[in-house]
């Protein structure tokens, strides 16, 4: 008998006296690392799906990571028969919108519409950050002016790569945030942040980030400026802050503590190229955009600037769903926004077969009438799992043909549901009800977000003119399914809007310019923050909002 290890939906019989970095490259994988399998980068990591007990003890190296996480150039495969399954924290491309759009009246306008007034200017020879000199080179022909946008999500990160001097989007990627060995949402990474000296996580998303910027096709140096977007605690993790107040309440970051104080004008923050361990120009300029206040971070700001929120005369709410919700609702005149709490669920995290929207997760399921299910894969291939629009079209589908109950039980005593028959037993994508428990919680979440914050300022949902449901999870939701489980409210369809990564968007305005920056960082001093369980009603609103049932008008208090 043998060990068969599979890696990234690759197998092979398992090599004795081969780490599992060394049996990836032998297949091809590319493993991240800066140490030449030294065990010091700490970027090589795997998480270990199943076989965990056929290998090598954890070594020194090791002792930061927790859960099921190894670091591949340390771990060896000991049992003598078996299967090791496990992938890295880079499985391929996620899949992103690539268009340069922004929004404005809902319809997609090209970037080109922004004005293009840049922070990164050229005078001669000269390189200028607004106005002062950080470096010399040739002209437009031999040194181009380029800049990075990114959005930092707890799940996911999106990078474009710009020049500052056209206005042309010349790249971009996406990749899975590598930061999950210390936790799949912020609460955990706070604490984990907390535990572990030595900035772990920071030092780790640099090494990955560094990785992904050397394979855009400019010379790094040529980068003077980045535009940092996420929740408050992904962007203050990014830039070395102490993120121990954000997990305590009142969950407020040290900028807004800081800005409380009259220590600082703004929540933003700046630091240069050295310092963010990035292979950019040293003297670039890293700016993370300000966060509104506690989990309401850049992210959101970014979405306001991307839907021109400051001259919006009509009612309208921006939803990015994901591990924390972003909720925002209102126009020029009034402001409410919250985060939601709403956990890793939506975006395949906790869920047995779950996986981020890779090639072979299921992104569609519908169920014909003879029972059987029909299935989309991202890349048309063999399904490995089932990502968020996904889950939301099976529990959609289940409850419309009655296999489960508005309270997410499976009817009939059943406790499994499968939506794909693999060739062996440990390729098979199902559902468990402690899979639909999880989506139940995250749901819940969301929907008491929507109550608190409709009810705070004085609307219900079929007051709204229009409804964007950002981000690249909402981007790929059916509008139907999520109305019917009540992930998003039971309005008119005609007014919902799936705006794509409006985070994204709106760094890559702050990027190219800075009179669209500025509007941002006033902007946010506007807004109110609805905080969720300060709210009498929240806990009911939470419980109403796990079941699976539409979420009708009239239903939230006023």
């Amino acid at each position: 008998m043998a060990v068969q290890l599979t890696i990234n939906g690759q197998s092979v019989e398992a090599q004795g006296g081969l780490s599992l970095f060394d049996q990836a490259e032998a297949l091809g994988i590319d493993v991240p690392t800066s140490c030449r399998k030294q065990g010091k980068c700490k970027e090589c990591m795997v998480e270990v799906v199943e076989g965990a007990e056929l290998l090598s003890p954890m070594t020194e190296a090791e002792q930061h990571l927790k859960g099921k996480f190894r670091l591949s150039c340390q771990t060896y495969v000991t049992g003598v028969s078996g299967h090791v399954r496990c992938h890295t924290m880079r499985r391929g491309q996620m899949r992103i919108e690539r268009q340069g759009l922004t929004l404005t009246a809902g319809l997609p306008v090209s970037c080109e519409s922004i004005p293009l007034d840049p922070a990164v200017t050229r005078d001669g020879d000269r390189i200028l950050i607004d106005g002062v000199e950080v470096d010399r080179c040739g002209g437009p022909g031999v040194h181009p002016i380029h800049g990075l946008a990114m959005d930092l999500g707890t799940t996911t990160i999106v990078v474009r790569l710009l020049n500052l001097e056209t206005g042309e989007l010349v790249a971009d990627t996406s990749f899975e945030n590598p930061q999950r060995f210390g936790g799949a949402e912020v609460m955990s990474r706070i604490a984990y942040d907390t535990d572990h000296p030595g900035k772990l996580l920071m030092r780790t998303l640099a090494g990955y980030l560094s990785h992904a910027i050397e394979k855009f096709p400019v010379d790094p140096k040529t980068i003077y400026e980045m535009v940092v977007v996420g929740n408050s605690t992904m962007r203050d993790l990014f830039f070395r802050q102490n993120v121990y107040s954000i997990g305590q309440t009142p969950y407020r970051s040290i900028t807004e503590i800081e800005m409380a104080e009259g220590k600082r004008t703004t929540t933003s923050l700046e630091q240069s190229g050295l310092r963010s361990l990035l292979p950019i120009h040293p003297r670039a300029r890293v700016y993370g955009a300000p966060i509104i206040s506690g989990h309401v971070g850049a992210d959101a700001a970014a979405c306001m600037l991307a839907v021109d929120l400051v001259h919006e005369t009509r009612r309208i709410a921006i939803m990015d769903i994901g591990t924390n919700t972003e909720l925002i609702v209102g126009n020029k005149d009034r402001i409410l926004a919250a985060s939601c709490p709403a956990g890793p669920a939506f975006e395949g995290g906790a869920i047995t077969c779950g996986m981020p929207a890779l090639e072979g997760a299921i992104e569609e399921v519908a169920i014909e009438d003879d029972g059987s299910f029909r299935l989309g894969v991202i890349g048309d291939g063999k399904p490995e799992g089932v990502c968020g629009s996904g889950l939301v079209d099976a529990l959609s589908e289940l409850l419309r043909t009655g296999q489960m109950n508005d309270k997410g039980r499976f009817e009939d005593d059943v406790h499994r549901i499968t939506l794909w028959h693999g060739a062996e037993e440990d390729e098979n994508v199902y559902l468990l009800e402690s899979d639909v428990n999880e989506l139940a919680q995250a749901k819940g979440a969301n929907v008491a977000g929507l109550h608190v914050v409709f009810s705070t300022y004085g609307i219900d949902f079929d007051e709204i003119d229009v409804f964007y449901l950002a981000g690249g999870f909402g981007r790929h939701l059916k509008v139907e399914a999520s109305k019917r489980i009540g992930l998003v409210p039971w309005i008119d369809s005609a007014k919902i809007v799936q705006a794509g990564n409006t985070a994204i968007e709106g760094a890559t305005i702050a990027l190219l310019s800075k009179t669209k920056r500025q509007e941002m960082e006033e902007l946010v001093k506007k807004v109110e923050h609805c905080r969720l369980e300060t709210h009498p009603s929240f806990f009911d609103f939470f419980v109403e909002g796990c079941q699976f049932k539409p979420v009708e008008p009239m239903a939230c208090a006023r």
